[in-house]
Parts: structure tokens; sequence; C-alpha cells
């Protein structure tokens, strides 16, 4: 299966949007981004595999707790997108800078990489999985 530029387009958008919803704490958008059936395993700084979350409940559960202990404003910036693979789900590499601003003061948090399968349920793409490999803790 080939993209077509319509498809790739939509595609970057939902990363977009998915990051952007995170930031906002908008959770119907955040979730509404992942397939009911997703799965999401992470690694900080090449330490022990974390995960899987399972289905969109289990992801958005992670997401609620991990934003229970924030006090910071966030933004997940994503970046240098590409598609590793364009078969029946595919497979999209993106650079993940993560920054903060607490009490007026930005700073950098974390960088890495996320590696997300998709699937298109009529014609809405959603992400199937994501594995984030995160640079370092933070």
């Amino acid at each position: 299966m080939s993209l077509s530029l319509e498809q790739k387009l939509a595609i970057h958008e939902l990363l977009g949007r998915a990051a952007y919803a995170y930031d906002e704490r908008d959770m119907d958008a955040l979730g509404s981004s992942f397939d009911l059936h997703a799965a999401m395993t992470m690694r900080i700084a090449r330490g022990d595999l974390i995960g899987p979350f399972e289905g969109r409940a289990g992801i958005m559960q992670l997401m609620t707790n991990s934003m229970a202990q924030q006090t910071d404003v966030r933004r997940h910036v994503i970046s240098n997108i590409f598609f590793e693979s364009t078969g029946e789900q595919p497979v999209v590499i993106s650079n993940l800078t993560l920054l903060a601003t607490q009490d007026g003061v930005a700073s950098l948090l974390a960088t890495g990489v996320y590696r997300d399968t998709l699937v298109e349920d009529s014609g809405t793409w959603r992400i199937r999985s994501r594995h984030v490999e995160l640079d370092s803790s933070y």
C-alpha cells in the first residue's frame, strides 16, 4: 500500500494534534489519537523496557497519572517525521523535544524518538502502537 499525500498529511496532523492535546490536557482529543486496542512502551536512557500499557484506557491512565505529577507547562515538539514503512499499518518515526516552563523559566526536559504504528479506520488515522525512546530521564 502506498500512502497518498493527503494520507501522509493526515498522519502528520495526527502526531501534532496528539502532542498538542497532551500539552493542553485535552483528554478527549488525546484519547481519540489512539486506537481502542493500542499499546505503548517506553525506554528511558537505555534502561529497562517500561510497559506495555494496553488499550486506549491503559494508555490514558498512564497519561493521567503523568499529568497529575506535573506542575509545569509542557510542550511536546514533534519533528523530523518520516515513514519507515507505508504498508497496511504504516510506521512513522519522529523526534521529540520536550520543553517545560515553570515560574516563567523555560527549560529542555528531554529529547527522544517516537516509533508509531498507525491504523486507518473509516478515514481517520489513529496510533495502534507507540514506542518512546527517551535519551535521558527527567
